[in-house]
C-alpha cells in the first residue's frame, strides 16, 4: 500500500482542459488565442503608452500601468498551457510545475483585486477632495500602494502554496479543468484539507472581499458626486464610465468570489471552468477597453506611440 500511494504521489496531473470533445477543441483554440491575442496586445499597448508619454504620468496612469502588466503576466499564466493542451495528447504537468503556476496565478490575481481597489480610491480622491489630491495621491502614496500590492499578493500566494505543497494524492490525477486551479486539486487530495478551506475563508477573504467592499464603496461616494453635476450630459457620461467600470469589476469578484468561497465538497467542475474563464481571460482583456481605450489622452498617446511624435503634458 505504502509502495502504491510512493507512486501515486510522484505521478503527474492530466489538465483534461475545457473539454475532451475532439470536434470542440480547434474552434476553442481559435477563440481563445484570439481572446489571448487581443488581451496582450491591448495591456501591452497601455504600458508602452504610459511608459512613452510625459501626458500620462498622472497617478491614475501610474496604477493603470500596473494593473495592465498584472494583467499581461496573469493571463499567461493559464492560457498558454490551455492552448496548447487543446492540441497536445500529452496534457500532463508535474507537482513541481503544478504549485509554480498556482503560485503565480493567485499572486498576480490577488495583485489585480488590490490595483483595481487603489484605483477606485484614486478616483473617490479626484472627485471628493480635488483640493488635496497632488498631496493624498503623491508618487510616494502611489509607489506605496503598488509596492503594498505586489508584496501582499505574494505573501499570501505562498502562504497558500506551503499548505498545497503538504497534501498527499492518493486518487487520481485527472484534473478536470485547464490549469491547477485550488478547488479541483483539493478534491484530488486525501489529506485533511479543513486548515486550507478555513484559511481560504479568512486570510482569502481579506485580500478579495475587503478590496471589492472598498471598490463599492468608494464608487458610491462618486456616484453621490455624479448625481449633483448641473449638466444632464454631464451625468450621463459619468454614469456611463462609472456603469461599465462596475460591471467589469462586478464580473472579477462575482466569479471569483462564487469559485473560491465555497466548501471544496460543493465545487462543480464545469461551472468553474466557465467561471474561471471570465476572471482569467474576459475582464483582462475589457480592462484595457473600458479604463484606456475610450479615453483621450491615451488614444492621444497610443497615436503618437504609433506615428513616432512625442506629446507633452501640455498638448493632452
Amino acid at each position: 500500500m505504502d509502495a502504491a500511494n510512493e507512486s501515486s504521489e510522484g505521478a503527474p496531473f492530466i489538465l483534461l482542459g475545457l473539454t475532451t470533445s475532439p470536434g470542440q477543441q480547434q474552434p476553442l483554440f481559435v477563440l481563445f488565442l484570439a481572446l489571448y491575442v487581443a488581451g496582450i496586445l491591448g495591456n501591452g499597448l497601455i504600458v508602452a503608452a504610459i511608459q512613452a508619454s510625459p501626458a500620462l504620468h498622472a497617478p491614475m496612469y501610474f496604477l493603470l500601468a500596473h494593473l495592465s502588466f498584472a494583467d499581461l503576466c496573469f493571463t499567461s499564466v493559464t492560457v498558454p498551457k490551455m492552448l496548447a493542451n487543446l492540441l497536445a495528447h500529452d496534457r500532463s504537468i508535474s507537482l513541481a510545475g503544478c504549485l509554480t503556476q498556482m503560485y503565480f496565478f493567485f499572486a498576480l490575481g490577488v495583485t489585480d483585486s488590490c490595483l483595481l481597489a487603489a484605483m477606485a480610491y484614486d478616483r473617490y480622491v479626484a472627485i471628493w477632495h480635488p483640493l488635496h489630491y497632488a498631496t493624498r495621491m503623491s508618487r510616494a502614496m502611489c509607489t506605496a500602494l503598488v509596492g503594498t500590492a505586489w508584496l501582499v499578493s505574494h505573501l499570501h500566494s505562498l502562504l497558500h502554496i506551503l499548505f498545497m505543497a503538504r497534501l498527499s494524492f492518493c486518487a487520481s490525477h485527472q484534473v478536470p479543468h485547464f490549469f491547477c486551479d485550488h478547488q479541483p486539486i483539493l478534491r484530488l487530495s486525501c489529506s485533511d484539507i479543513r486548515h486550507i478551506q478555513l484559511l481560504i475563508f479568512t486570510e482569502g477573504a481579506a485580500v478579495v472581499v475587503t478590496p471589492f467592499l472598498l471598490i463599492l464603496a468608494s464608487y458610491g461616494a462618486i456616484a453621490a458626486a455624479v448625481l449633483r453635476l448641473p449638466s444632464a450630459s454631464g451625468r450621463l457620461r459619468a454614469v456611463s464610465t462609472c456603469g461599465s467600470h462596475l460591471a467589469v469589476v462586478g464580473l472579477f469578484y462575482g466569479t471569483v468570489i462564487a469559485v473560491y468561497f465555497q466548501p471544496t465538497s460543493r465545487y462543480e467542475a464545469e461551472r468553474g471552468r466557465v467561471a474561471t474563464v471570465m476572471y482569467t481571460v474576459v475582464t483582462p482583456m475589457l480592462n484595457p477597453v473600458i479604463y484606456s481605450f475610450r479615453n483621450r489622452d491615451m488614444q492621444g498617446a497610443l497615436r503618437s506611440l504609433f506615428t513616432g511624435r512625442r506629446i507633452s503634458s501640455s498638448d493632452s
